[in-house]
C-alpha cells in the first residue's frame, strides 16, 4: 500500500510541476506580448525572449519537481521538461491548423525544455 501511495504522490508532484510551469509561461508571454506591444521588437528579440521563457519554466518545474522527490532529481527534473514539451507540442499542433511545424525548432524547444528542467532537478 505504501508503494502505491508513493505512485500517486508521485504523480500529484508532476502535475503540480508541470501546472507551475505553464502559469510562469502564461505569464512571461503575457509579458512578451504586452513588450511587443509597447516597443517594436524584432523577430529575433521575440524568439530569443520565447525560448528564455521556454527555459525559465521547464527549469522552475524541474526545481519543484527536484524538491519533492528525494532521489535521482535530475531525472524527475528531466522527465517534467519532457512532459512540458509534449503538451506544448501538442497545444501548439492543435493552434496551428495551417501546416506542421518546422522540425528544427521542436527540437531545439525539446533539446531545451528537456536540459532546463534536468538542470532545474539538479540545483533543487
Amino acid at each position: 500500500m505504501n508503494k502505491s501511495f508513493s505512485k500517486n504522490t508521485r504523480v500529484i508532484y508532476i502535475l503540480e510541476a508541470l501546472v507551475f510551469s505553464y502559469i510562469i509561461t502564461g505569464l512571461l508571454l503575457l509579458l512578451i506580448s504586452f513588450l511587443m506591444l509597447k516597443l517594436e521588437l524584432s523577430s529575433l528579440v521575440t524568439n530569443s525572449v520565447i525560448n528564455f521563457a521556454y527555459i525559465a519554466s521547464a527549469f522552475t518545474g524541474g526545481f519543484f519537481i527536484g524538491k519533492k522527490t528525494e532521489q535521482k532529481k535530475f531525472i524527475w527534473g528531466l522527465f517534467v521538461g519532457v512532459l512540458y514539451f509534449i503538451v506544448l507540442m501538442l497545444v501548439s499542433l492543435m493552434m496551428n491548423r495551417t501546416g506542421s511545424l518546422p522540425l528544427g525548432s521542436l527540437f531545439t524547444v525539446f533539446v531545451i525544455t528537456g536540459l532546463s528542467g534536468m538542470l532545474g532537478g539538479m540545483i533543487s
